[in-house]
């Protein structure tokens, strides 16, 4: 595979660096030899840019549809953040074929690794917030997602999907559904049900049917994970 130069990728983002270390630290998988040798590793660049992104989409939306409440506008920005989003967006912009990675990672087929892409284009919001700045940072990501902002005609239907397709987006098992408590008579119930994802904490909501009940617990958990770009 031909890698993509220094200029290719600079062409793609439309952005220019001033210190193209932080491009090549944003490129450089931990598992290659020359990780550690950058003073804003891959992981760490990955973090910021997380960060950035998530800011610079919830305003995007904001803006873009002003009439929404928040559990709309929560369920747009859980499908402009999810992995298979940042993947199309990181092959627009070549980063496959810019990544450094070990022999023995390049082996695994790590340059094709949904996870490690989307890792990679979240260390480069991260690298071009640190070398120009958080305007320079939200040109690039707004130039990126306004487009796929826009093709988003709805927000998904309900919190249950969208909570499963937040999960599947982040690699985790599908959201986990319980009942924990019944009340009320035989004609008028009233359920408590728990609704929990792998490595966050459960919510619970009451409901006069099961689905009702559900629906209520995974759209607040759903709000929770996606207010804090979980």
């Amino acid at each position: 595979m031909k890698h993509a130069s220094i200029q290719e990728l600079e062409s793609a983002l439309g952005y220019r660096f001033t210190q193209t270390g932080l491009l090549s630290a944003a490129l450089t998988h931990p598992s290659h030899r020359e990780a550690r040798q950058h003073a804003h590793d891959f992981e760490r660049l990955e973090f910021l840019g997380d960060a950035v992104l998530g800011l610079v989409v919830a305003h995007l939306l904001f803006d873009l549809y002003p009439d929404e409440r928040e559990g709309e506008l929560a369920r747009r920005k859980a499908l402009l953040v999810a992995r298979a989003t940042l993947v199309k967006v990181a092959t627009a912009w070549h980063l496959p074929k810019a990544l450094r990675l070990s022999g023995a990672e390049e082996a695994r087929g790590g340059r094709s690794t949904a996870t490690t892409i989307e890792d990679a284009c979240e260390a480069v919001i991260g690298a071009v917030f640190l070398d120009g700045g958080y305007e320079a940072a939200r040109q690039l990501v707004l130039r990126a997602w306004t487009p796929l902002a826009r093709e988003i005609v709805t927000p998904p239907k309900d919190a249950r999907t969208a909570l499963q397709e937040w999960a599947q987006g982040r690699g985790l098992p599908l959201p986990h559904y319980e009942v924990v408590a019944q009340s009320g008579t035989a004609h008028q119930p009233i359920f408590r049900v728990r609704v929990s994802v792998n490595g966050h904490d459960a919510a619970e909501a009451e409901g006069k049917s099961k689905k009702a009940a559900w629906a209520s617990a995974a759209e607040t958990l759903f709000e929770k994970v996606s207010r804090h770009g979980e």
